[in-house]
Formats: structure tokens, C-alpha cells, sequence
């Protein structure tokens, strides 16, 4: 494998979306979501050392987190987990991640990924980070996977690409964020729009200097930490400085704003897990169309449901259509599937009537 290859493997999120499986303690990326055998992480580490050597996979994560990173990532190494000692977006944590490799390795080029992200076609994803990897080692270019919409969704934003190109890879014209339903209508109907699927590649000097340009108070401050990253006083650095970096996303301080961006249509089905509905279309149905995840159950007149239990567990259900049903230890979550979006609002509920206990 070679050994420039790096990865930067996303891990600090907290899912609320997927509550009450999901929490603040124990988020999704940590849990086995589609009943496969393995958590979303152990998936997406599995797939991305297919090209990158394991040992130059990064965790990056909230401190919080430490322990379940290396309860389910066997064989990894201490300066393999970066931790986060406040939630800060994703900009901070990736311009703090190109630091420590470029010390490493300055020729290092990198693939920036989620950890909670479901790709069944593994084979195709190695092929796209493969011709991105290529394209970052010869161009001074910010690279994106673009997922091919198959429907004018709303909750992800578009990538719209350069028309009348033969290249697989595109210069980008613009990001938008979350559109309308009729903007994300009209963008389909163009055909040079992508949906965003938050995958980055690039060389540590590329995406460096792009912060040198863009956000050069964020550089400034993790530069300063040159002499200690990679060390023992790494992590006290970090401590005292990571809290006073700014909040904001490597999409919005960094890819909007840049003029070398290009993105490569991928090739591989894809589906970011970011709600029970979403899981709901990845995983195998019943003759009612119901979706089950561990758990016996007997379910009569009971159609288009999501339930998910613990797996020994057997449940019951009758009259009951369109309506996600979790059953996890403390709380049993029983909601309509078309107001899923609002579990999250429903959960801070939670919190301000019972406390953080439960979420």
C-alpha cells in the first residue's frame, strides 16, 4: 500500500436523529445500526483500509469517546485517535489533522470520511478514492465525491458541476445549501447537480494552504502547535487551544470559498444513515414492508413500519402503519415515521422534562 495515503475517519458526531438508540454517551457511529455483525465505524475503517494502510487511518473524535474508539477499532495505536476537547464543526478538527500529518509525512494525501456513512459497493469506492488520490497528487486541487441524485431530497446540499466536460473529474461551479423542494426539483432537471456527501480528498499541502487563505486565524492558531504535535505535548496544546477555535464547517470556511475545488460522480450507491427513515430504505423488508433489526417479532395488519429492538426480545405489534417503533432498555419510542425529522426537538424535550440522563 502506499504509504502517502492517509485518512481521516470522522467520528464525533452525536446522531440525535437516531435517539433513543442514539445518545450523547453512545452515538450511532458506535452502534451495529443495520444488524450486520459490525458498528457503522468498524465498517467504514474496514472499507477505507482497503486503501489506505490502516496505520495512517485517523480517528478523530470527542474526548468523550475515547474509550469506545479503541473498545471497537482493534489494533489501533494512541496517535491514531485525535480527540476533540470541545465540539467545534469540522473545519478546526481537519486543518488540526493536516497539521500533525504534514509533519508526518508532507506528501501525504488524505480522504476525509465519515464514520456513519453505508456504502454496500466497496470495491467501486476504492476505485473513486483511487482516482482522487491520483488527481490530488498531480493538480493543487480540493476534491469532493458527488453522489448522483435519484430524487429531489431536501435535506442534503447540491454540488453543481462544470457542463460539456469529458472528464470524470469536474471543476465545481458552486455548493448550495439545503434547497427548497422545487430548487432541488429544478437542479435535477439541470443534470450537473450532485448531492454532497460531506467525502474529501486532497494533499496535506493543498488543503493547508487553503487555510492559510481562507481562514488564516484557525491556521495561525493550530500552526502554532507545529513544534508540539506528534509529541507528549500534543495533547495540552490541544486542551488550551482547541476551545478557542471558531465553529464552523470545512464546507462553508474552506470549499465554498475556494476556486480549485472539483468533484468526481461516484460510482457506488450510498446513504448517509441520518435518520430512521433512512435506515428504514437500506435495510430488507417483510411482505408489508416492514423493516426489523434484531428482535423476533409477530406483526399483524402492520405495514411500513421501522422497529428495532434488543435481539432476544420479542414484540407484538397489530394496527400499526407507517411508524417507527425503538425499543431500548430505559425508552420505548413509538412515532409516526413522517414526523421523524422531528425526534430531535422531541428529544431535547426529553431532556428538559427528565434530564440528560435520557438522551
Amino acid at each position: 500500500m502506499n504509504k502517502n495515503y492517509y485518512a481521516i475517519l470522522m467520528a464525533g458526531g452525536v446522531g440525535s436523529r437516531f435517539w433513543p438508540v442514539s445518545t450523547s454517551s453512545f452515538p450511532k457511529q458506535f452502534h451495529d445500526m443495520l444488524g450486520t455483525g459490525e458498528t457503522l465505524i468498524q465498517k467504514t475503517f474496514s472499507r477505507l483500509s482497503k486503501i489506505v494502510p490502516a496505520e495512517n487511518i485517523f480517528i478523530l473524535t470527542n474526548e468523550r469517546y475515547n474509550d469506545l474508539v479503541f473498545g471497537q477499532l482493534e489494533g489501533i495505536t494512541r496517535r491514531q485517535v485525535l480527540l476533540e476537547p470541545a465540539m467545534r464543526n469540522t473545519a478546526p478538527c481537519i486543518v488540526y489533522a493536516a497539521l500533525k500529518i504534514q509533519k508526518e509525512n508532507p506528501d501525504a494525501v488524505m480522504v476525509v470520511a465519515p464514520s456513519d456513512h453505508w456504502i454496500e459497493d466497496e470495491q467501486a469506492f476504492t476505485n473513486n478514492i483511487q482516482t482522487a488520490f491520483d488527481t490530488c497528487e498531480n493538480e493543487d486541487v480540493l476534491m469532493t465525491l458527488g453522489i448522483t441524485p435519484s430524487f429531489p431530497n431536501t435535506g442534503y446540499g447540491y454540488i453543481q458541476y462544470e457542463k460539456g466536460v469529458e472528464s470524470e473529474v469536474r471543476r465545481v461551479e458552486q455548493f448550495t445549501e439545503k434547497p427548497d423542494y422545487e430548487t432541488a426539483k429544478s437542479f435535477l432537471e439541470r443534470g450537473n447537480y450532485l448531492w454532497n456527501a460531506g467525502i474529501f480528498i486532497w494533499s496535506v499541502s493543498s488543503i493547508i494552504s487553503a487555510f492559510q487563505k481562507l481562514a488564516p486565524n484557525m491556521f495561525q492558531l493550530f500552526d502554532k502547535g507545529m513544534e508540539s504535535y506528534n509529541t507528549e505535548a500534543e495533547s495540552e496544546f490541544i486542551l488550551e487551544n482547541y476551545p478557542k477555535a471558531e465553529n464552523v464547517s470545512i464546507d462553508y470556511g474552506i470549499m465554498e470559498k475556494s476556486t480549485n475545488v472539483k468533484v468526481l460522480p461516484a460510482t457506488f450507491d450510498w446513504n448517509d444513515l441520518g435518520t430512521w427513515g433512512s435506515l428504514y430504505d437500506k435495510l430488507d423488508k417483510d411482505m408489508a414492508d416492514n423493516a426489523v433489526v434484531n428482535g423476533k417479532t409477530l406483526l399483524l395488519n402492520a405495514e411500513n413500519n421501522m422497529i428495532s429492538t434488543s435481539k432476544d426480545k420479542l414484540m407484538v405489534v397489530d394496527g400499526l402503519n407507517d411508524y417507527i417503533v425503538i425499543d431500548k432498555e430505559e425508552v420505548l419510542l413509538i412515532y409516526p415515521k413522517k414526523k421523524e425529522q422531528d425526534i430531535k426537538k422531541v428529544l431535547q424535550q426529553v431532556k428538559d422534562t427528565f434530564g440528560e440522563h435520557y438522551g
